[in-house]
């Protein structure tokens, strides 16, 4: 694995919807080779991740399954072996060197097309590798049934397990990807650099991460910060948005790079040795861990060299570091009571697996990340003789009705901060009515902004579940998630599930619906599902709390303090409910469900004791559902 690029691995990859079911196939078969998809086929357009989900698979293969002996290979680089062999007579040594791999990651299948040698080794391959339980993963820029001239026995097999295609990332993960490659550069980029270079129509990422090399280069040499308005002249295009004129002809760098050809594992001899100092060093050591129940499976391999693996000393010191590494992590997750404690299980005692215990707490701590709270101020009641009263009455229903009459509640005003003060007292109404609530308080563009974020670090799932627990969702600015792509999905997704578990939603905006443009419309249809109001500022009383509205906002409605001030609590002072506290009701409706327990706990409350969910594991990106009726998993789009 000593050639495989370092780059290109699970952690760095960055997941969104046009590639979440190929990263996941993948990790799936690095990590329970042969049980799952076998073989696992990926396919798409050059430049959108093909290589680096192989070189990942690789990677995380060494690190969890270091006895496994794991080959990438392009398939050029096979037809060249072949050709070698053949010449040489040596066909036969060829054939046993790989049926004696765990997994085969072969590249570039496509050229596989008119080559009827190659075609039949591979067969023969395929077979021997199915037989011994071998995982295959094989990556082209096209399904199998498109591949010309192809031996049907061949397609058979491709087709025989798991076939799946990466579309082109839409925007807001083209923005991950540039601010996590800029990351991993140690360069920051001027804030709407990221979005202004997602936009522009490059066919994939390898042209985009090209176009950002151009610009961490210029960064880089001329000790400056490039801004949004030199990107178009910068990479060489005449347009800034997508849909605009085509691309000049620019050689855009490409940043994959090659890989080697050829990767192998041999098992070194075992014979009687006489203890040495060194090996007796790692093998107290492995067994004083293994005591606490950590593996030591690390040591233990050193322990099979014939000669020390370097300093014993500093080797010892490593392992003690990543261990007392992994004690932190456990206290991290106890202190936020790890809401998927059975994905704990094996990897707070692995020291080879820290990085995955990293994410686990990182996702962990996005899931019992609080909301703002709201700060003092008027309630509805309050305001109500300033409001239309359809206006007043609605907002009313939202906070005392189990299943109000008009859920959503869009209100919308020109003058947008006089319906947030409509907004703001809505919400402290609800947390009078129910203390235990929760309330989420986010601006369009907060949320989609929040999402890249949680994107680029990798806790899109623990981001994702943490919204489903909402019990009322207030929106402001809501005309913002105007072009925006993967944050409308997003926002549709938090509302179907919020509206089948009853929770409640109030909209603000600018404008009504149907003048947002930009939106699709099913979103749309949803902002228009309950009731839309709006509030004419000229039929408001003239005085509001003393000022005169045409003059300026009511006091309640400061430009710097619009809710009466943020409180940003910590983790100990806000916790959301684990999974295992949210149940399906006894109603019968589908999705998240608050049931009974105090979930509200103090610092010293014991997180560890919290009950996990029956069946549930972490992800990053996936949350399964366990719907009692298939029917309310069905989504129908209104026209």
């Amino acid at each position: 694995m000593t050639d495989l690029d370092p780059r290109f691995t699970f952690e760095s990859f960055v997941v969104g919807p046009a590639n979440r079911l190929a990263c996941a196939a993948a990790k799936r078969s690095a990590d329970a080779p042969a049980t799952s998809y076998n073989p696992l086929f990926i396919y798409s357009a050059s430049g959108l991740g093909k290589s680096h989900i192989l070189s990942s698979i690789a990677h995380y293969a060494a690190r969890v399954h270091p006895e496994f002996a794991v080959m990438y290979i392009a398939l050029e680089s096979f037809l060249e072996e072949m050709t070698v062999a053949l010449q040489a007579g040596t066909e036969d040594d060829l054939r046993e060197r790989y049926e004696g791999l765990h997994i085969l990651l072969l590249d570039d299948v496509q050229f596989l097309a008119g080559q009827t040698e190659a075609q039949e080794l591979l067969l023969r391959l395929l077979d021997s590798l199915s037989r011994t339980g071998s995982q295959i993963v094989l990556a082209s820029d096209r399904p199998p049934a498109d591949m010309e001239h192809l031996d049907a026995r061949l397609v058979s097999r491709f087709s025989g397990g798991l076939i799946v295609d990466i579309g082109a990332p839409e925007f807001e993960t083209r923005v991950a990807i540039l601010r996590k490659k800029a990351e991993e550069r140690n360069q920051r980029l001027e804030a709407g650099v990221a979005e202004t270079l997602a936009r522009f129509p490059f066919k994939n990422v390898r042209e985009l991460s090209g176009s950002l090399n151009k610009i961490l280069a210029v960064q880089d040499l001329e000790g400056r910060q490039v801004g949004t308005e030199e990107l178009a002249e910068l990479i060489g295009l005449k347009e800034k948005a997508q849909g605009g004129a085509a691309p000049d002809a620019v050689a855009l760098l490409d940043e994959f790079g090659g890989f080697i050809e050829e990767l192998s594992a041999t098992v070194a001899s075992k014979v009687e040795r006489e203890e040495t100092p060194w090996r007796r060093l790692l093998r107290q050591t492995a067994e004083t861990f293994e005591a606490d129940s950590y593996s030591g499976s690390r040591l233990r391999r050193m322990l099979e060299l014939d000669e020390p693996p370097g300093d014993p000393k500093e080797i010892v010191a490593q392992f003690r570091a990543d261990v007392e590494r992994l004690r932190e992590i456990t206290k991290g997750l106890d202190r936020v009571g790890n809401p998927w404690p059975e994905a704990a299980i094996g990897l707070v005692k692995d020291p080879e697996r820290i990085e995955e215990a990293q994410s686990l707490l990182a996702s962990a701590i996005e899931r019992v990340r609080p909301f703002p709270l709201l700060g003092e101020g008027p309630g509805i009641e309050e305001l109500a003789e300033y409001f239309p009263p359809v206006a007043v009455k609605a907002a009313q229903q939202l906070v005392t009705e189990d299943r109000p009459e008009y859920n959503p509640l869009y209100v919308w005003c020109e003058e947008q901060r006089v319906a947030e003060a409509l907004m703001g007292a809505t919400g402290r109404s609800y947390r009078a009515h129910d203390e235990r609530a929760h309330i989420a308080i986010t601006s369009a563009a907060e949320f989609a902004e929040d999402f890249i974020r949680a994107l680029s670090i990798g806790v899109a799932g623990a981001w994702r579940e943490r919204w489903w627990t909402v019990d009322l969702l207030l929106v402001y600015g809501v005309q913002e998630l105007s072009g925006t792509e993967r944050a409308q999905d997003e926002f549709f997704h938090l509302f179907e599930a919020m509206n089948r578990r009853g929770a409640k939603v109030l909209i603000v905006a600018d404008r009504d619906p149907s003048g947002i443009t930009g939106i699709n419309d099913r979103l749309s249809s949803r902002f228009e599902m309950g009731l839309v109001v709006e509030v004419d500022v000229s039929a408001l009383p003239a005085d509001i709390g003393g000022l005169n509205l045409k003059e300026a906002l009511p006091e309640f409605i400061q430009d710097d303090d619009l809710w009466g001030g943020f409180d940003r609590p910590k983790l100990s002072d806000v916790v959301v409910p684990p999974l295992a506290e949210l149940q399906i009701s006894d109603d019968g409706r589908g999705g998240l469900f608050e049931g009974g327990g105090d979930w509200a706990a103090d610092d010293e409350a014991d997180a560890g004791e919290l009950p996990s969910g029956p069946g549930w594991s972490a992800s990053h990106e996936n949350v399964v559902w366990n719907w009692p009726n298939i029917e309310d998993r069905i989504e129908e789009d209104v026209d």
